[in-house]
């Protein structure tokens, strides 16, 4: 009897960690706590998490911060004339806790090694709103929405010269006039017979005066 019994808590166990994993909010906002942004030296983000994250455990305030998110983004890069995805820190120098504020949590975040304070207006941490959590760490999509395309992020600044490698334009320099970052398009000034005349590309790999587009 006492083995029927304890299978069948272990089963009711299950059952409500399902239910709970299936009431997660779609929105980060939604949960328990606000967001607070706390301020780090940049490059050790990663320490921030791991050591906010154990003295969280050591001093018992689980039911105070709840998450240390480092926001994160894919993004496209162009190396050695191959396109790749890489993933990049949003903001480096900051960290996100979700938490409830009190003189306890505020103490336990305060006083991380590598934290340098929280952001917001004087002395009070002020939290994020809706539409700022929602900006940076997204919102919850349902099962079959596509998946959204990594930042394009191209090796080149406006201003810069480069040559084309591919198309009618092939072997011609120009000078970059604007980049579009979300249509990883690039639009250059080509000289044509000592003429400037603008051609609108689409990057396929690295530029420079050493690379073309």
């Amino acid at each position: 009897m006492a083995e029927l019994t304890e299978a069948i808590e272990t089963e009711e166990a299950d059952i409500l960690e399902e239910e709970v994993v299936a009431e997660r909010p779609l929105s980060p906002y939604d949960l328990p706590g606000a967001w607070y942004v706390v301020h780090s030296y940049s490059g050790y983000e990663k320490k921030v998490k791991a050591n906010l994250e154990t003295r969280v455990r050591s001093m018992h305030l689980e039911d105070k911060v709840f998450d240390v998110v480092i926001p994160m983004e894919d993004v496209v890069e162009y190396k050695g004339g191959k396109k790749v995805t890489v993933e990049r820190k949003k903001f480096p120098g900051y960290v996100l806790v979700r938490m409830y504020m009190d003189d306890d949590s505020w103490y336990v975040v305060r006083n991380t090694p590598n934290v340098t304070g929280f952001v917001g207006s004087g002395t009070k941490p002020s939290p994020l709103s809706r539409k700022e959590v929602e900006h940076i760490l997204g919102v919850a999509k349902e099962e079959g929405t596509k998946k959204s395309k990594p930042t394009f992020k191209p090796a080149w600044e406006v201003g810069e010269t480069v040559r084309v490698v591919e198309g009618p334009f092939a072997d011609f320099n120009g000078v970059i006039e604007d980049i579009n970052v979300d249509q990883s398009k690039v639009r250059v000034l080509v000289d044509i017979f000592g003429r400037e005349t603008p051609v609108e590309l689409t990057s396929t790999r690295s530029s420079s005066t050493r690379q073309g587009i």
